[in-house]
Protein backbone atom coordinates (compact mmCIF):
# COMPACT_ATOMS: atom_id res chain seq x y z
CA UNK A 1 0.00 0.00 0.00
CA UNK A 2 3.26 2.15 0.83
CA UNK A 3 4.42 1.85 -2.63
CA UNK A 4 0.78 2.10 -4.16
CA UNK A 5 0.13 5.80 -1.99
CA UNK A 6 4.04 6.79 -3.53
CA UNK A 7 3.44 5.83 -7.07
CA UNK A 8 -0.06 7.99 -6.81
CA UNK A 9 1.90 11.02 -5.44
CA UNK A 10 4.59 11.07 -7.44
CA UNK A 11 2.06 10.85 -10.69
CA UNK A 12 0.12 13.83 -9.09
CA UNK A 13 3.15 15.78 -8.78
CA UNK A 14 3.88 15.03 -12.62
CA UNK A 15 0.57 15.75 -13.95
CA UNK A 16 0.03 19.00 -12.62
CA UNK A 17 -0.48 22.00 -13.86
CA UNK A 18 2.81 24.14 -14.04
CA UNK A 19 3.00 27.35 -12.12
CA UNK A 20 1.65 30.33 -14.26
CA UNK A 21 5.04 31.80 -13.85
CA UNK A 22 6.80 28.41 -14.91
CA UNK A 23 4.45 28.58 -18.01
CA UNK A 24 5.20 32.07 -18.84
CA UNK A 25 8.80 31.55 -19.05
CA UNK A 26 8.14 28.52 -21.51
CA UNK A 27 6.13 31.00 -23.60
CA UNK A 28 8.91 33.32 -23.19
CA UNK A 29 11.89 31.12 -24.50
CA UNK A 30 9.76 29.30 -26.96
CA UNK A 31 8.74 32.32 -28.71
CA UNK A 32 11.74 34.31 -28.87
CA UNK A 33 13.72 30.95 -29.91
CA UNK A 34 10.95 31.20 -32.95
CA UNK A 35 11.86 34.22 -33.78
CA UNK A 36 15.73 33.82 -33.49
CA UNK A 37 15.28 31.02 -35.84
CA UNK A 38 12.59 31.73 -38.13
CA UNK A 39 14.88 35.22 -38.72
CA UNK A 40 18.12 33.05 -39.22
CA UNK A 41 16.45 31.06 -42.09
CA UNK A 42 15.07 34.48 -43.51
CA UNK A 43 18.77 36.23 -43.30
CA UNK A 44 19.44 32.84 -45.44
CA UNK A 45 17.25 34.05 -48.14
CA UNK A 46 20.09 36.70 -48.62
CA UNK A 47 22.41 33.99 -49.92
CA UNK A 48 19.01 32.78 -52.49
CA UNK A 49 19.06 36.21 -53.87
CA UNK A 50 22.53 35.97 -54.38
CA UNK A 51 22.74 33.06 -56.58
CA UNK A 52 19.98 33.34 -58.30
CA UNK A 53 20.67 37.14 -59.36
CA UNK A 54 24.72 36.12 -59.96
CA UNK A 55 23.45 33.74 -62.16
CA UNK A 56 21.15 35.13 -63.97
CA UNK A 57 23.18 38.23 -65.22
CA UNK A 58 26.23 37.79 -67.56
CA UNK A 59 29.00 36.58 -65.83
CA UNK A 60 30.95 39.98 -66.50
CA UNK A 61 28.73 41.07 -64.13
CA UNK A 62 28.28 38.44 -61.21
CA UNK A 63 30.54 39.63 -58.79
CA UNK A 64 29.27 42.97 -58.21
CA UNK A 65 25.65 41.42 -57.10
CA UNK A 66 27.99 39.66 -54.97
CA UNK A 67 28.83 43.00 -53.41
CA UNK A 68 25.82 44.80 -53.81
CA UNK A 69 23.67 41.79 -51.64
CA UNK A 70 25.92 41.84 -48.97
CA UNK A 71 25.94 45.07 -49.01
CA UNK A 72 22.44 45.87 -48.88
CA UNK A 73 21.94 43.40 -46.05
CA UNK A 74 24.45 45.59 -43.75
CA UNK A 75 22.78 48.77 -45.26
CA UNK A 76 19.34 47.18 -44.00
CA UNK A 77 20.39 45.92 -40.29
CA UNK A 78 22.37 49.27 -39.55
CA UNK A 79 19.82 52.03 -40.63
CA UNK A 80 16.51 49.61 -39.21
CA UNK A 81 18.54 49.70 -36.55
CA UNK A 82 19.34 53.23 -36.68
CA UNK A 83 15.49 54.88 -37.25
CA UNK A 84 13.66 52.36 -39.03
CA UNK A 85 12.49 49.83 -36.52
CA UNK A 86 11.46 53.45 -34.46
CA UNK A 87 9.52 54.65 -37.13
CA UNK A 88 7.92 51.39 -37.71
CA UNK A 89 6.74 50.31 -33.98
CA UNK A 90 7.54 52.90 -31.25
CA UNK A 91 4.63 55.13 -31.01
CA UNK A 92 2.89 54.75 -34.26
CA UNK A 93 -0.14 56.88 -34.60
CA UNK A 94 -2.17 56.98 -37.75
CA UNK A 95 1.02 57.26 -40.59
CA UNK A 96 4.23 56.74 -38.90
CA UNK A 97 6.14 55.88 -35.16
CA UNK A 98 8.68 58.05 -33.31
CA UNK A 99 12.28 58.97 -34.22
CA UNK A 100 13.47 56.14 -31.84
CA UNK A 101 17.24 56.33 -32.48
CA UNK A 102 19.49 53.37 -32.07
CA UNK A 103 16.76 50.60 -30.65
CA UNK A 104 18.03 48.16 -28.14
CA UNK A 105 16.77 45.81 -25.22
CA UNK A 106 14.33 47.24 -22.59
CA UNK A 107 15.38 48.53 -19.44
CA UNK A 108 14.20 45.63 -17.80
CA UNK A 109 15.89 43.68 -19.97
CA UNK A 110 19.16 45.21 -19.08
CA UNK A 111 18.63 44.80 -15.18
CA UNK A 112 17.59 41.50 -15.37
CA UNK A 113 21.03 40.66 -17.30
CA UNK A 114 22.32 42.66 -14.64
CA UNK A 115 21.33 39.95 -12.23
CA UNK A 116 18.07 42.27 -10.54
CA UNK A 117 15.63 38.71 -10.48
CA UNK A 118 13.12 41.16 -9.61
CA UNK A 119 12.96 42.18 -13.16
CA UNK A 120 11.83 38.55 -14.16
CA UNK A 121 8.01 39.05 -13.84
CA UNK A 122 8.95 42.32 -16.09
CA UNK A 123 10.48 40.49 -18.58
CA UNK A 124 8.56 37.35 -19.09
CA UNK A 125 5.47 39.31 -19.11
CA UNK A 126 6.48 40.78 -22.92
CA UNK A 127 6.56 37.45 -24.34
CA UNK A 128 9.26 37.26 -25.89
CA UNK A 129 12.55 39.21 -25.77
CA UNK A 130 12.89 42.80 -27.30
CA UNK A 131 16.09 42.59 -29.89
CA UNK A 132 14.62 38.60 -30.93
CA UNK A 133 11.53 40.77 -32.34
CA UNK A 134 13.82 43.75 -34.07
CA UNK A 135 16.31 40.88 -35.67
CA UNK A 136 12.83 39.23 -37.05
CA UNK A 137 11.55 42.27 -38.37
CA UNK A 138 15.02 43.67 -39.94
CA UNK A 139 15.47 40.39 -42.23
CA UNK A 140 12.52 41.28 -43.68
CA UNK A 141 13.52 44.76 -44.61
CA UNK A 142 17.04 43.10 -46.09
CA UNK A 143 14.17 41.13 -48.61
CA UNK A 144 12.91 44.53 -49.30
CA UNK A 145 15.69 45.59 -51.02
CA UNK A 146 17.43 42.38 -52.59
CA UNK A 147 14.26 42.95 -55.00
CA UNK A 148 15.45 46.17 -56.33
CA UNK A 149 19.16 44.59 -56.82
CA UNK A 150 17.87 42.24 -59.38
CA UNK A 151 15.97 44.09 -61.54
CA UNK A 152 18.58 47.22 -62.12
CA UNK A 153 21.37 44.43 -62.23
CA UNK A 154 23.97 44.68 -65.04
CA UNK A 155 23.25 48.58 -65.33
CA UNK A 156 23.37 50.89 -62.04
CA UNK A 157 25.96 52.16 -60.08
CA UNK A 158 27.03 50.46 -56.97
CA UNK A 159 26.46 53.64 -54.64
CA UNK A 160 23.96 54.57 -56.21
CA UNK A 161 22.23 51.82 -55.42
CA UNK A 162 23.72 51.67 -51.70
CA UNK A 163 22.18 55.11 -51.61
CA UNK A 164 18.80 54.17 -52.32
CA UNK A 165 18.77 51.21 -50.30
CA UNK A 166 19.87 53.47 -47.45
CA UNK A 167 16.48 55.31 -47.77
CA UNK A 168 14.47 52.48 -48.51
CA UNK A 169 15.09 50.81 -45.37
CA UNK A 170 15.57 53.34 -43.11
CA UNK A 171 12.24 55.50 -44.35
CA UNK A 172 9.86 54.10 -47.05
CA UNK A 173 9.61 50.52 -45.65
CA UNK A 174 9.09 51.56 -42.25
CA UNK A 175 6.47 53.75 -43.31
CA UNK A 176 4.27 50.91 -44.90
CA UNK A 177 4.91 48.95 -42.36
CA UNK A 178 4.10 51.18 -39.79
CA UNK A 179 0.63 51.99 -41.55
CA UNK A 180 0.27 48.37 -41.11
CA UNK A 181 1.81 46.01 -38.85
CA UNK A 182 2.57 49.10 -36.72
CA UNK A 183 -1.37 49.76 -36.32
CA UNK A 184 -1.61 52.76 -38.50
CA UNK A 185 -4.48 53.64 -40.78
CA UNK A 186 -4.68 50.67 -42.93
CA UNK A 187 -4.18 48.56 -39.87
CA UNK A 188 -7.16 50.29 -38.08
CA UNK A 189 -9.06 49.67 -41.64
CA UNK A 190 -8.52 45.95 -41.02
CA UNK A 191 -6.48 45.20 -44.00
CA UNK A 192 -4.64 42.28 -44.08
CA UNK A 193 -1.20 40.65 -44.78
CA UNK A 194 0.15 37.91 -42.74
CA UNK A 195 3.56 38.04 -43.44
CA UNK A 196 3.80 41.33 -46.20
CA UNK A 197 2.64 39.92 -49.70
CA UNK A 198 2.26 43.79 -50.18
CA UNK A 199 4.44 45.20 -47.15
CA UNK A 200 7.66 43.57 -48.26
CA UNK A 201 7.36 42.18 -51.65
CA UNK A 202 5.14 44.86 -53.39
CA UNK A 203 7.04 47.39 -51.80
CA UNK A 204 10.21 45.84 -53.12
CA UNK A 205 8.09 45.50 -56.68
CA UNK A 206 7.27 49.24 -56.97
CA UNK A 207 10.72 50.39 -55.82
CA UNK A 208 12.32 48.36 -58.42
CA UNK A 209 9.88 49.60 -61.22
CA UNK A 210 10.16 53.09 -60.35
CA UNK A 211 14.02 52.47 -60.90
CA UNK A 212 13.86 50.25 -64.37
CA UNK A 213 12.05 53.53 -65.42
CA UNK A 214 14.40 56.31 -64.26
CA UNK A 215 17.71 54.08 -65.09
CA UNK A 216 16.59 52.34 -68.25
CA UNK A 217 17.64 49.43 -70.37
CA UNK A 218 20.54 47.62 -70.52
CA UNK A 219 22.00 48.77 -74.09
CA UNK A 220 21.13 46.54 -76.84
CA UNK A 221 18.42 44.59 -74.90
CA UNK A 222 15.86 46.24 -77.23
CA UNK A 223 15.75 46.81 -80.73
CA UNK A 224 14.49 49.33 -83.50
CA UNK A 225 12.80 46.45 -85.15
CA UNK A 226 10.72 45.96 -82.08
CA UNK A 227 12.36 42.55 -81.41
CA UNK A 228 14.12 41.60 -78.07
CA UNK A 229 17.43 40.54 -77.56
CA UNK A 230 18.17 37.30 -75.35
CA UNK A 231 20.15 37.71 -72.45
CA UNK A 232 19.91 33.92 -71.15
CA UNK A 233 21.11 33.36 -67.47
CA UNK A 234 25.01 32.98 -67.38
CA UNK A 235 25.04 30.00 -64.50
CA UNK A 236 21.76 27.60 -64.83
CA UNK A 237 22.54 25.72 -61.92
CA UNK A 238 23.17 28.64 -59.23
CA UNK A 239 20.00 30.48 -60.67
CA UNK A 240 18.17 27.45 -59.78
CA UNK A 241 20.22 26.35 -56.23
CA UNK A 242 19.39 30.23 -55.55
CA UNK A 243 15.40 29.16 -56.09
CA UNK A 244 15.64 26.57 -53.78
CA UNK A 245 17.35 27.91 -50.91
CA UNK A 246 14.68 31.20 -51.41
CA UNK A 247 11.76 28.09 -51.07
CA UNK A 248 13.44 26.81 -47.81
CA UNK A 249 14.01 30.58 -46.24
CA UNK A 250 9.89 31.38 -46.95
CA UNK A 251 8.97 28.55 -44.48
CA UNK A 252 10.60 30.82 -41.56
CA UNK A 253 9.32 34.13 -43.54
CA UNK A 254 5.51 32.40 -43.70
CA UNK A 255 5.93 30.06 -40.84
CA UNK A 256 7.71 33.02 -38.58
CA UNK A 257 4.75 35.26 -39.02
CA UNK A 258 2.50 33.29 -36.86
CA UNK A 259 4.73 35.82 -34.13
CA UNK A 260 4.64 32.73 -31.44
CA UNK A 261 5.09 29.30 -30.18
CA UNK A 262 3.94 28.37 -27.40
CA UNK A 263 1.37 26.56 -27.27
CA UNK A 264 -0.77 23.98 -29.51
CA UNK A 265 -2.17 26.77 -31.58
CA UNK A 266 0.08 28.41 -32.33
CA UNK A 267 2.13 24.93 -33.72
CA UNK A 268 -1.46 23.55 -35.54
CA UNK A 269 -1.53 26.94 -37.11
CA UNK A 270 2.27 27.06 -38.17
CA UNK A 271 1.88 23.87 -39.79
CA UNK A 272 -0.61 24.28 -41.94
CA UNK A 273 1.05 27.68 -42.82
CA UNK A 274 4.35 25.76 -43.99
CA UNK A 275 2.51 23.21 -45.93
CA UNK A 276 0.41 25.95 -48.01
CA UNK A 277 3.54 27.85 -48.65
CA UNK A 278 4.83 25.13 -50.19
CA UNK A 279 1.84 24.01 -52.17
CA UNK A 280 1.70 27.58 -53.63
CA UNK A 281 5.46 27.17 -54.57
CA UNK A 282 4.64 23.68 -56.44
CA UNK A 283 1.62 25.11 -57.95
CA UNK A 284 3.56 28.04 -59.10
CA UNK A 285 6.13 25.73 -61.09
CA UNK A 286 3.87 23.56 -62.90
CA UNK A 287 1.76 26.52 -63.68
CA UNK A 288 5.06 28.22 -64.98
CA UNK A 289 6.22 25.36 -67.28
CA UNK A 290 2.83 24.89 -68.82
CA UNK A 291 2.19 28.37 -70.16
CA UNK A 292 5.82 29.21 -70.92
CA UNK A 293 5.28 27.69 -74.52
CA UNK A 294 1.82 29.78 -75.42
CA UNK A 295 3.35 32.80 -73.84
CA UNK A 296 6.82 32.88 -74.24
CA UNK A 297 7.29 30.38 -77.19
CA UNK A 298 8.93 27.93 -75.50
CA UNK A 299 9.52 25.79 -72.05
CA UNK A 300 11.35 28.01 -70.16
CA UNK A 301 13.22 27.13 -66.89
CA UNK A 302 13.83 30.37 -65.87
CA UNK A 303 9.70 31.34 -65.88
CA UNK A 304 9.24 27.75 -64.02
CA UNK A 305 11.65 28.95 -61.85
CA UNK A 306 10.05 32.45 -61.49
CA UNK A 307 6.70 30.29 -60.96
CA UNK A 308 7.94 28.97 -57.80
CA UNK A 309 9.21 32.69 -56.72
CA UNK A 310 5.59 33.95 -57.64
CA UNK A 311 3.63 31.67 -55.65
CA UNK A 312 5.34 31.80 -53.06
CA UNK A 313 5.09 35.67 -52.99
CA UNK A 314 0.86 35.10 -53.54
CA UNK A 315 0.56 33.29 -50.65
CA UNK A 316 2.48 35.20 -48.12
CA UNK A 317 -0.40 37.52 -47.45
CA UNK A 318 -2.28 34.59 -46.59
CA UNK A 319 -0.71 31.24 -45.72
CA UNK A 320 -2.79 30.92 -42.95
CA UNK A 321 -5.87 29.97 -44.70
CA UNK A 322 -6.92 26.36 -44.07
CA UNK A 323 -8.16 25.18 -47.19
CA UNK A 324 -4.94 23.68 -49.06
CA UNK A 325 -6.60 23.57 -52.26
CA UNK A 326 -6.84 27.03 -52.05
CA UNK A 327 -2.98 27.26 -51.64
CA UNK A 328 -2.21 25.83 -54.93
CA UNK A 329 -4.54 28.10 -56.54
CA UNK A 330 -3.18 30.83 -55.13
CA UNK A 331 0.11 29.92 -56.68
CA UNK A 332 -0.81 29.02 -59.82
CA UNK A 333 -2.69 31.92 -60.61
CA UNK A 334 0.25 34.24 -59.33
CA UNK A 335 2.58 32.07 -61.49
CA UNK A 336 0.50 32.78 -64.76
CA UNK A 337 0.45 36.75 -63.57
CA UNK A 338 4.06 36.33 -63.30
CA UNK A 339 4.79 34.73 -66.91
CA UNK A 340 2.24 36.65 -68.51
CA UNK A 341 4.20 40.07 -66.93
CA UNK A 342 7.50 38.98 -67.94
CA UNK A 343 6.02 39.43 -71.68
CA UNK A 344 4.40 42.21 -70.60
CA UNK A 345 7.61 44.45 -69.16
CA UNK A 346 9.01 43.28 -72.25
CA UNK A 347 6.53 45.04 -74.52
CA UNK A 348 7.10 47.78 -72.51
CA UNK A 349 10.13 47.88 -73.16
CA UNK A 350 10.97 47.84 -69.56
CA UNK A 351 14.18 45.98 -68.54
CA UNK A 352 13.92 43.56 -65.36
CA UNK A 353 17.20 41.18 -65.35
CA UNK A 354 15.47 38.42 -63.09
CA UNK A 355 11.71 39.09 -63.39
CA UNK A 356 11.55 40.91 -59.76
CA UNK A 357 8.51 42.68 -60.90
CA UNK A 358 6.32 40.51 -62.31
CA UNK A 359 7.11 37.87 -59.38
CA UNK A 360 7.29 40.16 -56.66
CA UNK A 361 4.78 43.22 -57.58
CA UNK A 362 2.01 41.57 -59.93
CA UNK A 363 1.91 37.96 -57.52
CA UNK A 364 1.91 40.01 -54.85
CA UNK A 365 -1.02 42.19 -55.67
CA UNK A 366 -3.08 39.12 -56.51
CA UNK A 367 -1.97 37.47 -53.30
CA UNK A 368 -3.16 40.51 -51.10
CA UNK A 369 -6.72 40.74 -53.22
CA UNK A 370 -6.81 36.37 -53.03
CA UNK A 371 -7.04 36.69 -48.82
CA UNK A 372 -10.59 37.84 -49.77
CA UNK A 373 -11.11 34.83 -50.92
CA UNK A 374 -11.08 32.70 -47.61
CA UNK A 375 -12.90 35.32 -45.78
CA UNK A 376 -9.86 36.83 -44.13
CA UNK A 377 -10.04 40.06 -45.49
CA UNK A 378 -12.30 42.48 -47.44
CA UNK A 379 -12.19 42.70 -50.76
CA UNK A 380 -12.42 46.44 -50.72
CA UNK A 381 -9.77 46.91 -47.70
CA UNK A 382 -7.13 45.18 -49.70
CA UNK A 383 -7.46 46.85 -52.63
CA UNK A 384 -7.04 49.97 -50.86
CA UNK A 385 -3.80 49.29 -49.06
CA UNK A 386 -2.65 47.96 -52.62
CA UNK A 387 -3.23 51.38 -54.13
CA UNK A 388 -2.53 53.33 -50.98
CA UNK A 389 1.53 51.48 -50.64
CA UNK A 390 1.98 51.66 -54.45
CA UNK A 391 1.14 55.37 -54.74
CA UNK A 392 3.36 55.77 -51.78
CA UNK A 393 6.10 53.66 -52.74
CA UNK A 394 6.32 54.33 -56.16
CA UNK A 395 5.79 57.65 -56.21
CA UNK A 396 8.52 58.16 -53.54
CA UNK A 397 11.24 55.98 -55.13
CA UNK A 398 10.53 57.28 -58.53
CA UNK A 399 11.50 61.17 -56.98
CA UNK A 400 14.36 59.58 -55.02
CA UNK A 401 16.10 57.80 -58.29
CA UNK A 402 15.25 60.63 -60.30
CA UNK A 403 18.03 62.92 -57.41
CA UNK A 404 20.29 60.09 -57.31
CA UNK A 405 20.43 59.62 -61.39
CA UNK A 406 21.03 63.93 -61.07
CA UNK A 407 23.65 64.09 -58.50
CA UNK A 408 25.23 60.73 -58.28
CA UNK A 409 24.45 59.37 -61.90
CA UNK A 410 22.21 56.38 -61.63
CA UNK A 411 23.70 54.25 -64.03
CA UNK A 412 26.91 53.25 -65.48
CA UNK A 413 28.42 54.37 -68.73
CA UNK A 414 27.88 52.38 -72.06
CA UNK A 415 31.48 51.52 -71.77
CA UNK A 416 31.38 50.21 -68.57
CA UNK A 417 28.37 48.48 -69.14
CA UNK A 418 30.04 46.65 -72.68
CA UNK A 419 32.90 46.13 -70.78
CA UNK A 420 31.19 44.64 -67.29
CA UNK A 421 31.06 46.08 -64.16
CA UNK A 422 33.44 43.30 -62.27
CA UNK A 423 36.50 44.31 -64.59
CA UNK A 424 35.27 48.31 -64.65
CA UNK A 425 34.61 49.15 -61.46
CA UNK A 426 36.05 46.13 -58.98
CA UNK A 427 39.08 45.00 -61.14
CA UNK A 428 37.65 41.89 -60.91
CA UNK A 429 36.15 38.87 -62.86
CA UNK A 430 33.90 36.04 -60.90
CA UNK A 431 35.19 33.74 -63.67
CA UNK A 432 38.89 34.16 -64.44
CA UNK A 433 39.55 31.13 -65.91
CA UNK A 434 37.31 32.04 -68.81
CA UNK A 435 37.98 34.79 -71.68
CA UNK A 436 35.42 37.58 -71.95
CA UNK A 437 34.15 37.02 -75.23
CA UNK A 438 32.11 40.18 -77.08
CA UNK A 439 28.71 39.51 -78.03
CA UNK A 440 28.41 40.01 -82.05
CA UNK A 441 24.70 40.65 -80.68
CA UNK A 442 25.72 43.72 -79.08
CA UNK A 443 25.10 47.13 -80.66
CA UNK A 444 21.56 47.84 -82.56
CA UNK A 445 19.52 49.61 -79.65
CA UNK A 446 16.12 51.05 -79.76
CA UNK A 447 18.13 54.60 -78.79
CA UNK A 448 20.56 54.65 -80.94
CA UNK A 449 20.80 57.27 -84.24
CA UNK A 450 20.33 55.80 -87.57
Amino acid sequence: MAGAAWTLAIAAILLAPAPASASSETDFVLNTFSFLVWGVLIMWMCAGFTMLESGSVRSKNASIICLKNIGLYSIAGLTYFAVGYGLMYVDVGKVIGSLSLLHGPSADEIAFLGGDKGKTAAVVATNYSTMSDWFFQMVFVATTASIVSGTLAERVKLWAFFAFTAVLTAIIYPVVGAWTWGGGWLSQMGFADFAGSTIVHSTGGWAALAGAIVVGARWGKFRKDGSVKVTPPSNIPAVTLGVFILWLGWFGFNGGSQLALSGAADALAMSNILVNTNLAAAGGVLTAIFVSRPILGRTDLFAALNGAIAGLVAITAGPDITDPGLAVIIGAVGALLCTLGLKLLERMRIDDVVGAVPAHLFAGIWGTLAVSLSGKGSFLVQLVGILSVGAFVFVTSLVLWVVLDRTLGARVSRDVEEMGQDAAELGIDAYPEFALMVDPEDGGDFRDPD
